[in-house]
């Protein structure tokens, strides 16, 4: 779904920017060259923040609803490649989809665990960091629940 009206994500979510007015295209042009002239994450993270706000203040949309917007998630997700680059944050991996799918689809771990087959002490293992699924394992509980894994491209680390 990748074209001239979606912005692809870090995590490979299409955004979909087709319906954007001309301020908030104009917005995200300035967002997007700060992104590519201002290096420092936290420099960006503090323009960003305040730019969005601002903008959508200014027009009287809620904090909660501007939080939902395009731009809003674009400019998160330009924060979060910045951060990669710098290695001041860690590249996604399956285990932050995995601890997402849990907390916006299971009541609990437990549930999640049940559900899938997988032990509750792996579970705890693997999101804390400590241990991997292998691939067959993830493939297998994953498809109990009615999901599957996908491949994405990476974000690449400024050089030089």
């Amino acid at each position: 779904m990748k074209g001239a009206n979606n912005y692809v994500t870090v995590s490979g979510q299409a955004v979909d920017i087709g319906n954007l007015g001309a301020e908030e295209r104009k917005l995200l042009a300035r967002l997007r060259r700060r992104a590519r002239t201002h290096a420092d994450w936290n420099d960006f993270n503090n323009y960003w923040m305040r730019e969005v706000a601002a903008f959508y203040d200014a027009r009287r949309v809620s904090r909660s609803q501007s939080r939902q917007s395009p731009v809003y998630r674009i400019a998160q997700d330009l924060a979060s490649r910045l951060g990669i680059a710098t290695g001041m944050v860690r590249a996604p991996d399956y285990r932050v989809e995995l601890e997402a799918l849990i907390r916006n689809h299971f009541p609990n771990r437990r549930a999640f665990c049940k559900a899938t087959g997988l032990s509750e002490d792996m579970l705890s293992h693997v999101l804390a960091g400590r241990k991997h699924l292998s691939l067959a394992a993830l493939t297998d509980a994953l498809d109990r629940i009615g999901y599957r894994l996908m491949i994405t491209p990476a974000v690449r680390k400024r050089t030089g």
